[in-house]
C-alpha cells in the first residue's frame, strides 16, 4: 500500500452525492467518496471497522490484542478509518478510544442504494 496520506473526509461533501444507481458520479463526487472506499478496502481495517462499530465504542487496547500485529501498525490502521471519517477517536489518560461516526456509513448506505431506482424497478 502507497505511504501516501489519505486527505481528512468532510462528510457534508459526502452528502452531496446521489445515490450512484440515480446517476452517475462526476470525478469530483467520486473523489470525495473514494478514500472511504480505500480506507475499507484493506481487510485489517475492515476487520477493526467491524469491531469498532459492534459496540458503542471501544479501546486500542482491546483492538491490538486481537490482531497478531504490532500497536503501530493497529494505530496507523486506525489513523487511516480515522482521516477517511469512518471513526472518530478520544483519548481518555493513555487509551484511545474510537466509535463508529455513523453518519458516515448512512451516507455510503444511500449512496450505494440501488432499490429506488429505474434500473431496479425495470429488474423486479
Amino acid at each position: 500500500m502507497s505511504k501516501q496520506a489519505l486527505p481528512v473526509v468532510d462528510l457534508r461533501a459526502v452528502a452531496c452525492c446521489p445515490p450512484i444507481a440515480a446517476r452517475p458520479l462526476d470525478a469530483g463526487q467520486a473523489a470525495v467518496v473514494a478514500p472511504m472506499f480505500k480506507a475499507l478496502g484493506d481487510p485489517v481495517r475492515l476487520r477493526l471497522m467491524s469491531m469498532i462499530a459492534s459496540v458503542p465504542e471501544i479501546c486500542v487496547c482491546d483492538l491490538t490484542s486481537a490482531f497478531d500485529l504490532s500497536g503501530p501498525t493497529i494505530s496507523h490502521h486506525l489513523k487511516v478509518l480515522r482521516e477517511a471519517g469512518l471513526v472518530d477517536s478520544e483519548r481518555r489518560g493513555t487509551w484511545v478510544w474510537y466509535r463508529v461516526k455513523a453518519e458516515a456509513f448512512r451516507q455510503l448506505g444511500a449512496l450505494l442504494d440501488v432499490s429506488a431506482t429505474p434500473a431496479a424497478e425495470a429488474v423486479a
